[in-house]
């Protein structure tokens, strides 16, 4: 038995309590040093870094999302002992937890943090596929000689790091593909460290439910159920053609999926497909001022993201919901890239002004996709609109002195409606 201290970071003998330390936080597993492919998962992530920029909210239930009827974007676990989830409607969630401290989302404080986590992993390794802010698969292959310990050790001392300097807990899964990682860092949260072993993989998934699957949702699931299929056992009993024929191309994956095979190979460079951003209203409107004022407050945020991260993009989508929850989407392929905000605006204000006739709304959403390199954006002048390359150069200076003097050293007119 392979056994590790988690707070001394010591490779100890089996013991429920560290020989060198007394830390009961120990990990053994027959092949906690064999293993190399990690997914880390902060806990609660936007909630922990509220918590850590405000100390006094440290044992307070924190929701973190924005008016009645918009949704919860994270919940702490002080909140989430009382039943709140991710995405879980406003209202349900403060009747659930009522003394709950409800924050907006601050993205670009929550980026800046990522960032801060992101340079930590790359110490390690080079092999780091981002999927969210707050979440990365980690492949150490290899990587033992180059630190002196195999990479169990250096993932525990990794989340040690997050703690100690950053202020930010995780949790890790410890696995042999990127799949069995996934699923192993969901189970021992907060602050967890679970391995699944390639020995133990057929047993420990026969009774597990198959929505374990990721991307496996409730249309997903409900089809699996009508099948027949609640476990991976029942998914084992069907042949791979069977599966196929049923579900289409997602069979044979399911089929793999169900011995725990996954072949996908950990991404450095798995690109961003689109940024988005979107907000859900008070009250179901029509008024064509809050909507503009939305308008740009979406658009300007997507363009931040974008510059960011040194993209542009060629499309622009508008994104409406109805009242009765349907959707409403416009897309519009600009004549080349784009990360303005203006321009991103005005493309998305000419699709919504059509579209106002199927109100009243009750969401919003901005969003930029087909995304490349920002070295070739914005270069072809608009001869239908001569005043656009005035504007992109004022939008340049904006952002200079935002950056010096903060996000609300300029605020445009539209943006307080």
């Amino acid at each position: 038995m392979q056994t590790l201290c988690r707070d001394c970071l010591s490779e100890i003998p089996p013991s429920p309590r560290c020989p060198a330390c007394a830390s009961p936080r120990v990990i053994a597993h027959e092949e906690l040093f064999s293993l190399s492919i990690a997914h880390m998962d902060c806990d609660a992530f936007f909630a922990s870094v509220e918590k850590r920029e405000n100390p006094d909210l440290a044992d307070k239930p924190v929701i973190i999302g924005g008016g009645r009827r918009g949704v919860v974007s994270t919940a702490c676990y002080v909140a989430r002992i009382r039943g709140v989830r991710s995405a879980m409607p406003m209202f349900q969630a403060l009747k659930l937890c009522p003394d709950a401290v409800v924050i907006k989302p601050n993205g670009a404080l929550y980026y800046e943090v990522s960032k801060d986590i992101r340079a930590l992993m790359a110490e390690l390794t080079p092999d780091i596929e981002p999927l969210s802010l707050d979440e990365a698969f980690i492949d150490l292959t290899g990587t033992e000689r180059l630190h002196g310990h195999p990479p169990a050790v250096m993932l525990a001392r990794l989340v040690k790091r997050m703690e100690d300097e950053l202020g930010i807990s995780g949790s890790i899964g410890l696995s042999h593909n990127k799949f069995l990682a996934k699923v192993a860092s969901d189970l021992d949260k907060p602050r967890g460290f679970a391995v699944i072993g390639k020995a133990e993989t057929m047993d420990f998934l026969a009774d597990k439910p198959v929505r374990l699957i990721w991307g496996v949702g409730a249309a997903g699931g409900a089809a699996l159920e009508r099948a027949g299929i609640r476990t991976f056992a029942d998914l084992r009993r069907w042949e791979k053609s069977d599966l196929q024929a049923r579900f289409g191309a997602m069979g044979e994956r399911l089929y793999h999926l169900a011995r725990g095979q996954d072949r996908r190979r950990i991404s450095a460079r798995a690109p961003i497909k689109s940024i988005s951003n979107e907000t859900t209203f008070f009250e179901d409107t029509t008024d064509t001022g809050s909507l503009d004022g939305h308008l740009w407050r979406l658009s300007e945020k997507v363009a931040d993201r974008a510059k960011a991260r040194d993209l542009a993009g060629l499309v622009v989508t508008l994104k409406l919901k109805r009242s009765d929850h349907r959707g409403l989407t416009r897309r519009q392929t600009l004549s080349d890239p784009t990360q303005i905000a203006d321009r991103i605006y005005r493309t998305a204000q000419a699709m919504l002004k059509p579209a106002l006739k199927e109100g009243p709304f009750r969401l919003i959403g901005v969003g930029l996709s087909h995304l490349s390199d920002a070295a070739d954006a914005d270069r072809s002048p608009d001869l239908l609109d001569p005043d656009a390359t005035k504007r992109a150069r004022a939008e340049r200076a904006t952002d200079k002195i935002r950056n010096r003097f903060g996000k609300e050293a300029i605020t445009k007119g539209r943006a307080l409606r």
